[in-house]
């Protein structure tokens, strides 16, 4: 098909693990606009991997998992919107997956 032609990359990986892409589209198109929507999870990563490379070692876990912690609070400052589709996702994932999802969030 047309997509194929213009991405003949993906087209290909795609069908060579179609099992694992189909599942995907299972879900709800809100919940599948949440899975895909990594970048802010990739922004995340890379903000606490950046402090922890700059600070290099820590004397104790301890050390590292309060360094993170007071890192997620400054970063959480900057999040201005949510994704505009999460409440129409959190009610299917709240659906499928019932009182493990609403213990997760709350």
């Amino acid at each position: 098909g047309p997509w194929g032609t213009k991405f003949p990359t993906v087209a290909t990986m795609w069908r060579r693990q179609w099992q694992q892409v189909i599942p995907f589209f299972a879900y709800p198109p809100e919940v599948r606009t949440i899975i895909y929507t990594t970048n802010a999870i990739e922004s995340l990563h890379m903000r606490l991997r950046k402090i922890v490379k700059n600070r290099g070692h820590f004397p104790s876990d301890d050390a590292a998992t309060k360094l993170l912690f007071l890192a997620l609070r400054n970063i959480e400052k900057d999040w201005k919107m949510p994704q505009r589709t999460w409440k129409l996702a959190a009610n299917q994932f709240a659906i499928m997956f019932g009182e493990r999802f609403t213990n997760a969030i709350n």
